[in-house]
Order: C-alpha cells, then structure tokens, then sequence
C-alpha cells in the first residue's frame, strides 16, 4: 500500500483515470493528490464513509477531484 500522497491517490483512481495521471507532471500529480486530501479532510459525508470503508471514501474523493462524479 503506497504511504505518500501521490501513490494513495493514484491507487484510489479507476485505471483509466490512473494512467492519464500518470501521464501528467509530477508536479500535476501532486496538485491533485493535495487536491484529494483536501476533499477528503473537507467533506462531512466522507468521513462517515471513511469510517465504513476508508477505501471507498478514498475513491469516491477521488473521483471528485477527477471530476467523474456520476459516471
């Protein structure tokens, strides 16, 4: 299980969303990582999920960031 921000955010994306991460910057993936800490520290409804199912919460905040909400 990756420890930094960049990697959790990376495991908690779909593999499409993975890759085109990957294939950006490391200074965009960093952007978006502190973008999903934020979500996640930010959202009251995360953490009761978190609290469920840290991976589920961890995903779901990154699809937020990716902007796939509903997908």
């Amino acid at each position: 299980m990756p420890t930094d921000s960049v990697g959790r955010f990376l495991a908690a994306l779909d593999p499409d969303h993975r890759e085109a991460v990957r294939a950006t910057s490391r200074e965009e993936q960093e952007r978006l990582a502190k973008e999903w800490e934020r979500e996640l520290e930010a959202d009251t409804d995360l953490d009761t999920l978190d609290e469920l199912s840290p991976s589920a919460a961890e995903g779901e905040a990154a699809r937020r960031v990716m902007g796939t909400e509903g997908d």
